[in-house]
């Protein structure tokens, strides 16, 4: 079977990332590179972005794009105008696919589902709605802005104007209990339109629910607790036939993240926007990007010299093998070693490997290695187990 090494590199799935940075507030479990901020110069942003892009696709051109993904932050809180634009510079930097999924991450609230219609007249033909809890005493205590109602009805907007809806949900919350994650669950598989992204509770270092848990006013279910969990996830999901194509992602069949399997997989992406990661593949080298966190600072920088970049480095072999590990056996699908850029003993413990798939954690076979459905609940594990 063709892996992605045996694709040439100028086919290869290509992506494109823009990141919008602003939420109207910042949820006290979330690690991610957002921020508070009222009266944003979208226009002025909007310049930037494509000021940024164009420079990335002057050291990849002549690339088709497969996947547009809008993420945050709170790309809702982007203007119709603002989302348009960008679609726009896009598709005149680059040769975007007739059949390119653009998606574009939202939250529930009633003021943002009304933007719907305009984004699918801009291009998006996917959303991904940040729903996290299906009742109003958990929103709360997530710091979500919606209620629940609000949430469902967000989701019907969803399905009647774009083609693939996707919705997140958070389990092992505070005080929950494995029969009250398979009623939450149950009841939002009854709305899923074919894509589901179902994350465990992580106590990120530096949030406010990290300083909680630390002062020990913050108590989440146990690891026993969260595996059971995770194992209600597996049953009910696959019952409901959205199979787990990855750690935390569930889909019928065609309705997978193809954006997301631009990161998995290991295709190239440019990435634009405040704290945007990316990888280019320029001339056969891959190229590690990440530009600046602070959205004042990227975009005063994009405006001197065309790029907000803090890291722009070329990844040697070894660091790409291990980061195509650590991606790719996230996957149900796992890795073919082929794919590495180094012989995988210089990148893994072969020992460790053999053990742990004795223990029935690890499948390896042929050209292909992967984590068994028994291994996935402790992924992490097992990676800090094998990468050498």
């Amino acid at each position: 079977m063709p892996t992605r090494a045996d694709t040439p590199a100028d086919e290869r799935p290509f992506g494109v990332y823009v990141h919008w940075p602003f939420c109207q507030a910042k949820c006290p479990y979330c690690d991610f590179n957002s921020h508070v901020k009222q009266g944003v110069d979208q226009a002025r942003y909007a310049r930037a972005l494509t000021r940024e892009l164009t420079a990335m696709a002057q050291r990849m051109p002549r690339r088709t794009v497969s996947s547009i993904f809008f993420g945050g932050g709170t790309p809702s809180l982007m203007d119709v105008t603002t989302v348009s634009s960008l679609l726009e510079a896009i598709n005149s930097l680059w040769t975007v696919s007739d059949d390119v999924e653009i998606t574009l991450e939202a939250n529930p609230t009633s003021v943002e589902a009304d933007r719907f219609r305009g984004y699918r007249a801009a291009g998006v033909n996917r959303v991904s709605l940040g729903v996290q809890a299906m009742d109003d005493k958990s929103l709360k205590a997530l710091g979500r802005l919606h209620t629940a109602q609000e949430a469902l009805t967000a989701v019907a907007l969803a399905r009647d104007t774009f083609e693939r809806v996707s919705f997140d949900l958070i389990y092992a919350r505070p005080h929950q209990t494995i029969d009250d994650w398979r009623r939450e669950l149950t009841d939002a598989l009854a709305y899923t339109a074919g894509h589901m992204s179902l994350y465990q509770l992580t106590i990120e270092e530096g949030t406010p629910f990290a300083a909680l848990h630390e002062a020990g006013r913050l108590e989440t279910p146990s690891e026993d607790v969260g595996a059971a969990m995770y194992e209600v996830t597996q049953e009910l999901c696959e019952a409901a036939g959205l199979h787990a194509y990855e750690v935390s992602n569930h889909a019928r069949p065609g309705d997978e993240s193809r954006h997301n399997l631009v990161y998995w997989q290991g295709d190239p992406y440019a990435a634009a926007g405040p704290g945007a990661h990316g990888r280019l593949l320029v001339d056969g080298k891959w190229i590690s990007t990440q530009t600046h966190d602070d959205p004042m600072r990227w975009l005063t920088q994009v405006e001197k010299t065309g790029s907000g970049m803090a890291v722009d480095d070329h990844v040697d072999n070894l660091d790409r093998a291990v980061e195509i590990l650590l991606m790719g056996l996230r996957l149900t699908s796992g890795v073919h070693q082929s794919q590495l850029p180094a012989l995988l003993g210089d990148v893994v413990d072969s020992q460790a490997v053999k053990a742990l798939a004795a223990e029935g954690l690890l499948l390896a076979h042929g050209d292909n290695l992967q984590v068994t459905s028994k291994g996935r609940p402790v992924l992490n594990a097992i990676l800090r187990e094998i990468l050498l």
